[in-house]
C-alpha cells in the first residue's frame, strides 16, 4: 500500500508531499522522504558505484526501514520523485510502472501555462491522478 509520495524539486525543495495515513505518521513519512534525498544524491553523483545508468531513471529501493520501502525516479530535469510503501514485496515492475504514471502526471500539471515552475505543484488532476 502506498502511504506518501514526492515531488523535490532540483535544489531540493518539496514541489509536492501527499501522505495517505493518519495526522499522526505524516510528519515521520516526510522525515522519511527527506532523508531518502541524501540517497538519491549519492546515487546520481556517483553512478559507478550503486547508482542508475545515464540513460535509466528508475533509482529503484532506495531503503528499507523496519515498515517501509522507500523508492525513487530521477526525471532529467533534476525532479526527484519519492515513493514509501507499506508493502515488503513489491516488484520493481510494478514500482516502475507507477513512475511512469505519476511521471506523465507530473509533465501534464508542469506543462499547465499557469503553473510557476519551482512552485508548489497545486493542480487538482495531479492530485487525483
Amino acid at each position: 500500500m502506498i502511504v506518501c509520495v514526492a515531488v523535490v524539486g532540483h535544489q531540493n525543495n518539496p514541489l509536492y508531499i501527499e501522505s495517505f495515513t493518519d495526522a499522526d505518521d505524516a510528519l515521520k513519512l516526510h522525515h522519511i522522504v527527506h532523508c531518502s534525498l541524501d540517497v538519491v544524491d549519492e546515487q546520481v553523483n556517483n553512478p559507478k558505484k550503486s547508482g542508475p545508468t545515464l540513460n535509466e531513471t528508475f533509482l529503484g529501493l532506495l531503503y528499507p526501514t523496519e515498515n517501509y520501502k522507500v523508492y525513487g525516479y530521477f526525471t532529467n530535469t533534476k525532479v526527484k520523485f519519492i515513493l514509501v510503501t507499506t508493502d515488503l514485496d513489491v516488484r520493481d515492475t510494478d514500482v516502475r510502472n507507477f513512475f511512469r504514471r505519476f511521471h506523465a502526471a507530473y509533465v501534464d500539471a508542469v506543462s499547465n501555462p499557469f503553473h510557476v515552475p519551482g512552485k508548489k505543484i497545486t493542480s487538482k488532476t495531479f492530485e487525483k491522478g
